[in-house]
């Protein structure tokens, strides 16, 4: 129980932090191309009170977390608030629109890149701890490749449908798919994290072990 415990607290520090950094990158994206709405709002900080979701950072963690207590694996997952940004400010809004949504995915993929450099010296370093710092840096990975994927995911208000709607040309269908999608993002997300969620995990697997080489968390 200990042991599961102290997972469960290192799981949801990176969570928080992994989050922070994804809203960060939007914010700093979105002022690099004109727009100073994060900065103004005071998005742009470390400090995790400004960036926390009720439901995302909290509530669907913990829900997430129950098997843990039973002793059985589980990875956690959730959001921040997102970050704002006004599209008035945007020389060329479609197109910057995008760049700002897959800012924060691409920072956790590096995040995740890193560690998993980081994860493939551990395994010949013959010192007490390092299978331990191994797994901890397993955790980073893992739960950064899945923040990525599930972000780019095309369902509002996740990033990746602002990349869609971007790439989408300039028709009635696209019209009519982008006010669908709108409408019923909400409904969409969460029958996707209760029924659909198990279709990106063999995508977070292969990705894994590109960058953390043949290892497994479980």
């Amino acid at each position: 129980m200990e042991n599961s415990f102290l997972i469960l607290i290192f799981q949801l520090a990176v969570l928080i932090f992994s989050v922070m950094i994804h809203e960060i990158s939007h914010g700093y994206v979105a002022e690099n191309l004109g727009d100073p709405t994060a900065r103004n709002e005071g998005r742009l900080t470390l400090n995790p009170l400004k960036h926390l979701d009720p439901f995302g950072s909290v509530i669907l963690p913990l829900i997430l977390s129950i098997p843990i207590f039973f002793g059985q694996p589980s990875i956690i997952f959730g959001w921040a608030k997102p970050v704002p940004y006004n599209p008035a400010y945007l020389k060329n809004p479609k197109s910057g629109a995008a760049k700002i949504a897959a800012a924060g995915p691409i920072s956790n993929l590096v995040l995740a890149a890193i560690f998993g450099i980081l994860i493939r010296f551990f395994p010949h370093m013959n010192y007490a701890g390092a299978d331990t710092i191994a797994l901890f840096f397993g955790f980073i990975v893992y739960i950064n490749i899945l923040l990525a994927i599930f972000n780019l995911m095309p369902i509002p208000p996740l990033d990746g449908s602002k990349v869609l709607f971007s790439l989408l040309p300039p028709t009635e269908s696209s019209a009519r798919l982008v006010f669908f999608l709108e409408r019923y993002g909400l409904i969409l997300l969460l029958m996707f994290i209760f029924f659909g969620f198990g279709l990106i995990i063999p995508l977070v697997d292969f990705i894994y072990r590109i960058f953390a080489g043949p290892t497994s968390l479980f």
